[in-house]
């Protein structure tokens, strides 16, 4: 599965739109994260536990939203895009979604 985040995907040609196409994941925090980026906090720094939390997010959100693309039985996501929010508080979603398309053979 090709996943672009332009319009296109060079050197193929789009023969057919199929539609939106989307994943998303929830994450929460957990004690132990949070104690650690509390100490982060207080005395600076990269909060290591929450960037590798919402990179995961990320690529759960990306792997539903391909699954979903494959089975409309797309060859490609265009227009790829990343979405965050807070959900409630203490958790955090993320969402990727383009438009699935066929490609000429």
């Amino acid at each position: 599965m090709l996943l672009s985040t332009t319009d296109a995907v060079a050197g193929k040609e789009i023969v057919e739109t199929i539609g939106l196409v989307k994943g998303n994941s929830v994450q929460s925090r957990n004690i132990g994260r949070d104690m650690m980026a509390g100490l982060r906090n207080i005395v600076g720094g990269e909060m290591k536990e929450y960037a590798e939390m919402l990179v995961r997010s990320r690529e759960i959100a990306t792997s539903a939203m391909e699954e979903e693309a494959k089975k409309l039985g797309a060859d490609a996501v265009v227009g790829v895009r990343f979405s965050t929010s807070s959900v409630m508080d203490g958790t955090s979603e993320v969402l990727a979604y383009g438009t699935a398309v066929k490609l000429k053979k």
